[in-house]
């Protein structure tokens, strides 16, 4: 076994290998480990070299079955080289699992038919195991499965393990902080900068054609006027027309009701943006009034109330649910249908990967099933979920998942305080993807041969974004640089984009007044009706604030086996250079999350779900 080491094919198998006409045996190992009985081997190939080992998993029959999750196997040759097979997924059966090591190989890598064939075997069953499911018309793909309990096959961990992960609860004094300052302005509009919901606000130049708000409505302070503050850029906009029309829940009996608000804010001289126009409903009307800051104290504090529920909804189900879980997993089931465990972007973006597949059947299960507690307790629950996340679908383009460039669609580039676009561009532009690809891909023509690749963005385009073209999201890679970019938007959706819409819905939702899920008394057609009784009947009961405030509490809170952005605890690489890239990575995002901690101290609301340190690697919660 002395040839240079890329002209070797290394693989190993679990099981009995189906390769024994081809190999002759070198050496051999055995022993006990518990009630297994484990053999790890050398077979050399008689057709140049190709090196496999095998761990025979024989179980006694006197103890119960079991499964396992192996980490790796280091095998040693005779000539004392260490060689590292990554495995990292359930062994539950005594069929023939193989695993190759751990170099990466791209598909034309493979010179010798053996690792051709195991390729193909791999991706085979994959396809089998990984099917995609219509979850709803007009929305994203999911995993075929029959619930949370066959969430074992998906790896990375199984069904009771999920269920049973405990959560770090630390002292947050937030929701405290929020309930006395719900009631105020500025910071009303503070959160659709950096709460839990920073994606839909955007600068407005020209007033929607629905929304005839006037110079003489609105007071603007330092003698200025609505339109001159349109054309200095320091009007913005919050639009929820997906919301339009749609039918509310009826709850314990109780009809509830649900806005399609749109809400106009202004960027004072003194930086604080303060919204200055409500209207509760898409349509013009007599008996849909704009309401204003200058309104009664209960007319203006109601609308608001409307405003941050119809958020609740939007931020759930397009900015949360969809735009991360349900993408994550489309990338996740694309990645383990199209790409085997050897291909260098399935190593890359294999660890961004876990527990998404299980943790989005539970919600499927727990939150948005029949008797999940968003269908039977939020205003949006039931039929109009779906509904609205397929309006949403409808919405996505690809530069809306990047953040640079829809910061810039947005118009958001300048606004001050604005936490999330500064942390968010720090975690792009830091993120690793464009060293590991370009150590493996060092020109388009390699990007274009690479067949594995188009299949897997191939597969993305027609069950993630439902093959519309208008969303820009690729259809195949023909260079370097655009791989660069979806590999980066898929890491950074996986990971930073979940943090930010997730991380802190109990600090804004744990006080419900700010954050109600379901209102249950229509919204006031006449300005002057409002009181602090009606409000409070407007709110919903106890019971279903209960159940709202248990949900954003557990979504929020961090797991005991979190895994941080930028760690990585299974070895897919095994190469000095990527692995060096890794190391790198690391220490990027540590400077970044001690600039992020002395930006901190300085503010009142610090803003910590882009530090990395709370960035977990994936969508796991």
């Amino acid at each position: 076994m002395s040839k240079a080491h890329d002209e070797r094919l290394y693989s190993m198998a679990i099981g009995i290998t189906q390769w024994t006409d081809h190999m002759t045996l070198q050496w051999t190992k055995i022993w006990r480990l518990g009630k297994y009985t484990v053999k790890l081997g050398a077979l050399a190939c008689a057709q140049g070299f190709f090196f496999n080992s095998s761990l025979d998993k024989r179980q006694f029959f006197i103890l119960p079955g079991d499964a396992w999750f192996p980490d790796k196997v280091e095998i040693k040759s005779p000539e004392n080289d260490i060689y590292t097979f990554p495995i990292y997924c359930w062994i539950s059966d005594s069929e023939t699992h193989r695993f190759r090591e751990g170099k990466a190989l791209r598909i034309f890598d493979e010179s010798h038919p053996l690792g051709q064939y195991a390729r193909e075997q791999e991706l085979s069953q994959r396809t089998v195991d990984y099917d995609w499911d219509l979850y709803a018309p007009g929305v994203a793909y999911s995993i075929k499965a029959d619930g949370p309990s066959e969430t074992e096959q998906f790896g990375g961990t199984d069904d009771a393990e999920i269920l049973g992960r405990s959560c770090m609860v630390t002292e947050n004094f937030f929701p405290d902080y929020v309930q006395q300052h719900w009631k105020e302005d500025d910071f009303f509009a503070y959160q659709y900068l950096n709460g839990p919901h920073p994606t839909l606000i955007r600068r407005c130049k020209t007033l929607p054609g629905n929304f005839p708000v006037t110079d003489d409505m609105v007071f603007i302070p330092n003698g200025s006027n609505l339109s001159n503050e349109l054309k200095r850029g320091n009007i913005y906009l919050c639009d929820y027309k997906h919301l339009d029309g749609l039918q509310a829940n009826t709850i314990q009996g109780i009809q509830q009701y649900l806005m399609a608000p749109l809400v106009l804010f202004h960027k004072r001289p003194d930086d604080k943006l303060m919204p200055i126009a409500i209207q509760l409903k898409q349509t013009p009307a007599e008996d849909n009034p704009i309401f204003l800051p200058t309104d009664s104290t209960y007319d203006w504090l109601t609308a608001k109330i409307f405003v941050r529920s119809a958020d609740f909804t939007e931020h759930q189900l397009n900015a949360h649910l969809l735009r991360t879980h349900l993408l994550a997993e489309v990338f996740a089931v694309s990645l383990l249908r199209n790409l085997p465990m050897v291909h260098p972007l399935y190593k890359l973006l294999v660890p961004h990967t876990r527990y998404t597949l299980q943790i989005n059947e539970q919600a499927r299960d727990t939150l948005i099933g029949p008797k999940g507690s968003f269908t039977l307790f939020a205003a949006s629950g039931g039929e109009s979920v779906t509904k609205i996340l397929a309006r949403s679908q409808s919405s996505i383009t690809y530069r809306s998942l990047c953040i640079p460039d829809d910061i810039a669609d947005r118009d958001m580039q300048d606004i001050p305080n604005f936490y999330y676009r500064d942390d968010g561009l720090q975690m792009w532009n830091i993120i690793f993807v464009q060293g590991m690809i370009q150590y493996y891909y060092k020109s388009d023509d390699e990007i274009q041969r690479d067949s594995e690749l188009q299949t897997y963005i191939g597969d993305i385009f027609e069950h993630g974004f439902l093959s519309q073209p208008q969303s820009g999201i690729p259809q195949s890679f023909t260079t370097v640089s655009e791989l660069i970019k979806f590999a980066t938007m898929v890491m950074f959706t996986s990971s930073s984009q979940h943090a930010a819409v997730n991380n802190g819905q109990f600090d804004y939702g744990g006080w419900m007044p700010n954050t109600p899920l379901t209102l249950q008394r229509p919204p006031p057609t006449k300005k002057g009706t409002t009181s602090e009784a009606t409000m409070l009947q407007t709110l919903p009961v106890i019971n279903v604030t209960v159940q709202g405030m248990a949900v954003v509490w557990l979504l929020s809170r961090q797991s005991s086996d979190f895994v941080p952005l930028g760690h990585y605890p299974e070895d897919h690489f095994t190469e000095e250079i990527p692995r060096q890239l890794q190391k790198d990575y690391k220490a990027e995002l540590d400077k970044l999350s001690t600039t992020i901690n002395n930006r901190n101290k300085t503010l009142e609301i610090p803003y910590t779900y882009l530090d990395p340190k709370n960035v977990e690697n994936s969508v796991a919660i």
